[in-house]
């Protein structure tokens, strides 16, 4: 990830109230160039209020959000030159195939000549939708409609891109495809993506960092790693001994950030509160006080379960 002078996305004590209901509430956070950001949150939780604010489709009620340095409320045109916005629900026309499709969102974005042909080019083979330039859209498949519409959202070369449930109703290998797209415009192209998504699993793989919003309120942001340590997320170990089981039971039962031990013959479980650092402390001393442990296998908590730690279920 390469560091611009300037975040590529920041929100300012964003703010979007309509009538009592607080959508966004208080929310501010960077993102840098080059860097995925996932952004996840229940239905309702504010998620596409703020991107809708950013793709400057709707205004805050108060703060400000701004796009490679330029403000969505004082200077939207320039933003608009700058950023990428797939929706979780876009039109197509179904009366004109692929090519046609994109060529019409490369002329609305003002490209002409051999400019507006290299885009389309380009746009074509990287969503691997050249073989298909004149299949009618109503015939794509959905994974096929997800291509165009990232296509449609990449045409002018934008420095950020929001990406508003990108695989939703995608089959997995479609998934594991957009995936890889993803990544290949974040670390290849330099450029800002922000990403929101239910499918957690690959946002944990995919991303940077994540900030978790609920009720309109942003509750956790940074690295998922981070973000378990930070909420005292658990992590589940295993450990095998070869001798005095336990007695390695009862020594792990004295320490307060370590809890659930349960043994089955040489296999001992427990889950552990403390950071990675104090985890490998606890192994060294194990070994210190003599225990011949044979085996030591920590999992830490999927983003789903940190997802589950942090929120609590509220709706607005």
């Amino acid at each position: 990830m390469v560091v611009a002078s300037h975040p590529m996305i920041e929100l300012r004590r964003l703010h979007r109230f309509f009538g009592r209901t607080r959508a966004v509430n208080d929310i501010s956070f960077t993102l840098e160039k080059g860097e995925v950001f996932g952004y996840i949150g229940p239905n309702g939780a504010g998620k596409t209020t703020s991107m809708r604010i950013l793709a400057t489709l709707d205004l805050p009620t108060y703060g400000d959000a701004l796009v490679d340095g330029f403000s969505v409320v004082t200077d939207p045109d320039r933003v608009r030159k700058r950023l990428g916005f797939m929706p979780d629900y876009f039109g197509t026309y179904t009366n004109v195939n692929c090519a046609e499709y994109l060529d019409f969102y490369a002329r609305a974005y003002g490209l002409v000549g051999r400019e507006r042909h290299r885009a389309l080019q380009h746009v074509m083979e990287f969503t691997q939708l050249d073989a298909l330039a004149e299949k009618p859209i109503r015939g794509l498949s959905k994974g096929m409609k997800q291509r165009l519409c990232l296509g449609r959202s990449m045409i002018h070369d934008p420095a950020v891109m929001i990406l508003d449930e990108p695989a939703a109703g995608l089959d997995p290998r479609a998934r594991i495809e957009l995936r890889e797209m993803i990544g290949e415009l974040a670390s290849g192209q330099g450029k800002s993506i922000l990403i929101s998504s239910h499918i957690l699993t690959e946002l944990g793989e995919m991303c940077d960092r994540i900030g978790i919003i609920e009720k309109g309120e942003l509750l956790a942001v940074g690295k998922v790693d981070d973000i378990r340590d930070q909420m005292g997320a658990k992590r589940d170990v295993r450990i095998r001994v070869l001798a005095d089981a336990e007695k390695v039971v009862a020594w792990l039962q004295a320490h307060d950030e370590i809890h659930e031990v349960k043994q089955a013959d040489s296999q001992i479980y427990y889950s552990h509160s403390g950071t990675r650092h104090e985890e490998a402390q606890v192994l060294a001393q194990l070994v210190r006080e003599g225990f011949e442990v044979a085996e030591f296998a920590s999992h830490e908590r999927t983003l789903e379960e940190v997802f589950m730690h942090v929120t609590k279920g509220i709706v607005q």
